[in-house]
């Protein structure tokens, strides 16, 4: 995540204005000329120009809107942030010679930052322009030099500056960042250059002009940085957030940055390139550390003992590296932890080494897509606070404690992918639990029955239900209609038969549903073309806006953290359904995938599906279906993927629009089919003549096809992922 832009509280006390009483002198005429010039820069004020023309007539510049003087009238301060401005900075705001604070912050400002006008006057304490569009390069700091009457000690050197802040964050910046002039902002506490495009080597002069340097905050994440860390930044003796995460780095930590290391509280070298193991004599130094988040890097060996010395610690963040071991049991000393995140790791062992019943204040644990055995330990349930637990892709086992009610404020709960058994007991349990609203029990319970239990009357709250790749038997469960707020359903790769219940259109707020690889059967319902979701393309007032507890994966790429953000799916794929496909389908206006491949349906394809001009996703492959491709099809813009082989099509493909682009497999095994694009081309003179072909595909074959098929679209179809690279647990899709 970029660096919100906004200085820390803590900082911004130090760092703010003597509070200006209302100027007792109008502004000087020259220092509203240069006002005006900035404002005649911009090519859109939000009414701002009205603002400040309204008191024209006094002549008096103080008493403008954004503009601070102090009592001799001098501009000591512009600020307007989030005033909808565009434009260009113009460098006349460089002639306010008194000013010390400027915020254009949360604007569209575009062109270059004429920052070495800004700050040639020597006054200038804060600049904050970030979240705007500026770009070019940042040049280097102006050199002040000392007034004629300056002491001999300093008289032809230049003067240090005295800006403490400077925020040119979330813009548009390139080329290297600036390197030669930092040496002469001895009273810089913060610097945030993050999200931008800055290349190069990371600067390294901040600390060098003094070991009193004052900087605090330096965050450089979300560029192109390039390189080491450099060792000088160890010389920043009062560094208390650093941040150069998200860049093209190289290397390990220096061995520098831990010499003075008493304040540092905040560390992100997150996805950064880097490697090495975690030392632990230099974590036993990080004593006031708050955040470590070393996540996306290439990291291996263990977690060091010394880590439970870190007391203050809220915060561990360790995942996507190749670090492994067992967890130590210092970790229950971290008595401050809030959020634990080591999943896609190596590590092993029971995950009762730790006694997690110390860590009170723990929100979020993630120990996903590791190599964890055992049952999930008991202290667990002690932690009273937990609102996220994620133990998917493991080697845990047992069944579920009834203990997991203790945790009044859990939200979300991913079990997927281990050995849990007896799913009937496991919902029997969690029903009680008001407060879950994702449940993630995929890849367990292998052939177990589906429960059916009628009096089932819990998950009040429940937003996203995964219970698929566990071969259970049965039928789609009735208590699965009591739950009307689910959005997210997942109940493939089971063995399911009977029909879909009519009660689906119920569900108002379900907007992706995944039947795919059961043995339903019978025709496809009317009351899916029902469903209030997959009907209307605007949001729903009535949807829940909040983030869930822990992001939920469709494939490792695309990370959803919102229920309403999911596709609009509707997956019924390798199932026995027959019959035509519904007229009426295009009332399904918002779908952006629709398979309905490997089944039995007959007939020719609905013209109205021409009406879901928000598709991406269309698979009709592997049915009895007749007739021609209709040609309105041509609508459906936005198609990435679109398969209906293996049918007994017939005629031309029709030319306009996306479907002419897509390859033969597309239109593969229908004979009477012809086009530019397959090996049949169309005879003006002759219509295509061939017999039938019958179709025989093995539900195993048509398993593996349909995974194939189903991952050549951006963002994954039908099958939900819970944090899992799907190289590495493949295997999963084989039930």
């Amino acid at each position: 995540m970029a660096f919100s832009g906004l200085i820390p509280a803590v900082l911004l006390l130090s760092l703010s204005l003597s509070l200006f009483s209302h100027a007792s002198k109008p502004c000087v005429e020259q220092e509203k000329a240069s006002l005006l010039q900035f404002l005649a820069g911009l090519t859109r004020d939000s009414g701002l120009a009205v603002s400040w023309h309204k008191h024209n007539g006094t002549a008096d510049c103080c008493s403008w809107d954004g503009v601070t003087c102090d009592t001799n009238g001098t501009v000591v301060e512009v600020s307007l942030a989030v005033r909808g401005l565009e434009g260009h900075i113009s460098p006349a705001l460089g002639d306010l010679t008194g000013l010390r604070r400027l915020n254009l912050s949360h604007n569209s400002l575009s062109g270059d930052l004429p920052l070495e006008r800004l700050v040639s006057a020597g006054r200038v304490v804060v600049v904050d322009v970030s979240f705007n569009r500026l770009s070019g390069e940042l040049g280097e700091l102006p050199l002040p030099l000392p007034a004629a009457s300056s002491s001999s000690a300093t008289h032809g050197r230049p003067l240090p500056l005295p800006l403490q802040a400077l925020n040119v964050s979330s813009n548009m910046f390139t080329g290297d960042f600036p390197s030669s002039s930092w040496n002469l902002t001895p009273n810089l506490v913060v610097l945030n250059a993050s999200n931008n495009s800055f290349s190069g080597q990371v600067p390294s002069s901040f600390c060098l002009a003094s070991p009193s340097s004052s900087i605090a905050v330096l965050d450089l994440q979300y560029n192109k940085f390039s390189g080491a860390i450099p060792p000088a930044l160890g010389n920043c003796s009062m560094l208390r957030v650093l941040r150069i995460g998200h860049n093209n780095l190289s290397g390990t930590i220096p061995d520098e940055l831990f010499k003075s290391t008493s304040l540092l509280e905040r560390l992100g070298l997150r996805n950064a390139g880097l490697r090495g193991t975690l030392d632990g004599a230099h974590v036993a130094k990080l004593t006031a550390m708050v955040a470590l988040d070393l996540g996306e890097n290439n990291f291996t060996g263990k977690v060091p003992e010394s880590i439970g010395q870190l007391r203050r610690l809220e915060e561990l963040l360790l995942d996507y590296n190749q670090m492994s071991g067992e967890l130590p049991p210092s970790l229950c000393n971290c008595t401050s932890l809030t959020n634990i995140n080591i999943k896609n790791n190596n590590f092993g062992g029971e995950l009762s080494s730790v006694n997690f019943a110390t860590l009170q204040n723990l929100k979020r644990l993630d120990v996903a897509a590791n190599n964890f055995t055992g049952t999930i330990p008991e202290s667990i349930y002690s932690c009273t606070n937990l609102m996220a637990l994620r133990v998917s892709g493991n080697n845990l086992h047992g069944e579920l404690s009834p203990r997991i009610l203790n945790l009044k404020s859990l939200t979300f709960l991913s079990l997927y992918y281990n050995n849990f058994t007896n799913i009937t007991k496991a919902f029997q349990i969690l029903k009680s639990s008001s407060s879950i609203r994702t449940l993630l029990v995929g890849k367990n319970f292998m052939r177990e029955a589906m429960p059916q239990d009628q009096t089932m009357d819990g998950f009040g709250n429940l937003q996203a239900l995964g219970i698929h790749h566990c071969s259970l038997t049965g039928k789609i469960p009735t208590w699965v209609s009591k739950l009307r707020n689910l959005e997210v359903l997942l109940l493939s790769h089971n063995r399911l038969e009977g029909q879909i219940p009519s009660w689906i259109k119920d569900l108002n707020r379900l907007s992706y549903l995944d039947l795919s690889n059961n043995s339903l059967s019978g025709k496809l319902p009317t009351e899916l073309l029902h469903m209030t979701m997959l009907k209307s393309i605007k949001p729903a007032a009535h949807l829940d806006p909040g983030f869930f507890a822990m992001p939920i994966y469709i494939s490792i790429s695309h990370p959803y953290r919102q229920a309403s953000a999911f596709p609009k799916v509707l997956d019924l794929s390798n199932n026995d359904f027959t019959g035509r496909i519904p007229g009426d389908i295009g009332q399904l206006e918002a779908l952006n995938t629709l398979n309905l491949s490997f089944n039995r349906l007959d007939g020719e394809i609905p013209h109205s599906l021409c009406n879901l001009t928000n598709l991406q996703f269309l698979d009709l492959s592997s049915n009895l279906l007749t007739g021609e491709i209709p040609a309105a099809l041509k609508k459906l813009h936005f198609l990435s993927m679109f398969n209906v082989s293996n049918n007994d099509l017939e005629g031309p493909v029709p030319t306009e629009g996306q479907l002419s682009t897509f390859p033969n497999s597309s239109f593969d095994g229908n004979p009477k089919l012809c086009g530019s694009m397959l090996t049949h081309r169309c005879n003006p003179n002759y219509p295509i003549e061939a017999a039938p072909t019958s179709i025989v595909i093995t539900r195993d074959c048509s398993e593996k096809i349909i995974f194939a098929v189903a991952f050549a679209v951006s963002f994954g179809l039908g099958v939900l992922y819970d944090q899992l690279v799907l190289s590495t647990f493949s295997c999963c899709f084989q039930s």
